[in-house]
């Protein structure tokens, strides 16, 4: 396993998802965003969810999930409203 352990979220098994989605540096996540690689990782994996996409966020800010500003955890639930109609 590799850096992207050193990011705020980011266990074992989101680094195996992101890798497996082509990501494989903290710089390569925060290049493609947070919506992005979850767009990535739910292709190959049915299982990501809004969780999953705050962690992700919450990796490119450097921040833990539940430290995201209210503003931006809005943002995200819209793009989860949009992204499984």
């Amino acid at each position: 396993m590799g850096k992207l352990l050193h990011l705020p979220n980011i266990g074992q098994e989101l680094e195996k998802k992101l890798l497996a989605a082509g990501i494989d540096s903290p710089e390569r996540l925060r290049e493609k965003g947070s919506r992005n690689a979850f767009v990535k990782i739910k292709t190959i994996d049915s299982s990501a969810n809004f969780d999953m996409l705050l962690s992700l966020e919450g990796a490119v800010q450097g921040l833990l999930s539940d430290e995201l500003e209210i503003q931006t955890t809005s943002e995200l639930k819209e793009f989860m409203e949009i992204f499984n109609q």
